[in-house]
């Protein structure tokens, strides 16, 4: 299941850092996640300072 994130995101940028295959990038006022690229491994809920990436 992939990983969505909330309107919790303050848009720093970390989670887009940490994804080993590129699935996150800068939406409309937050990051976003390609649900069909994310392999739900969970590296950018660890870096997150909010806690804005989970598991849908």
């Amino acid at each position: 299941m992939a990983y969505k994130i909330s309107d919790d995101c303050i848009s720093c940028g970390a989670c887009a850092g940490e994804c080993p295959v590129g699935a996150i990038a800068e939406g409309d006022g937050k990051y976003e996640i390609d649900a069909d690229a994310c392999l739900s491994c969970g590296a950018c809920a660890g870096v997150c300072p909010v806690g804005a990436p989970a598991e849908e």
